[in-house]
């Protein structure tokens, strides 16, 4: 029986209008606020993660 390895408790995705504010995992650069919350949205549906708004335009999507 195969083993199923998940990934827990870390930042998956960054999305954010400056990529200078993030690093340490897969960034995005989306200027406009609107089309910043949809990809971040897309992403954690993809990643099956939560998203974060850490305001300053800056979200994260996390697996708790």
């Amino acid at each position: 029986m195969p083993v199923e390895v998940t990934i827990q408790k870390t930042v998956l995705a960054i999305v954010t209008d400056d990529p200078r504010k993030a690093s340490g995992a897969p960034t995005f650069v989306v200027p406009d606020e609107s089309r910043r919350q949809h990809v971040a949205t897309i992403l954690s549906r993809i990643l099956q993660g939560q998203v974060h708004d850490l305001g300053d335009g800056m979200l994260i999507v996390v697996r708790h």
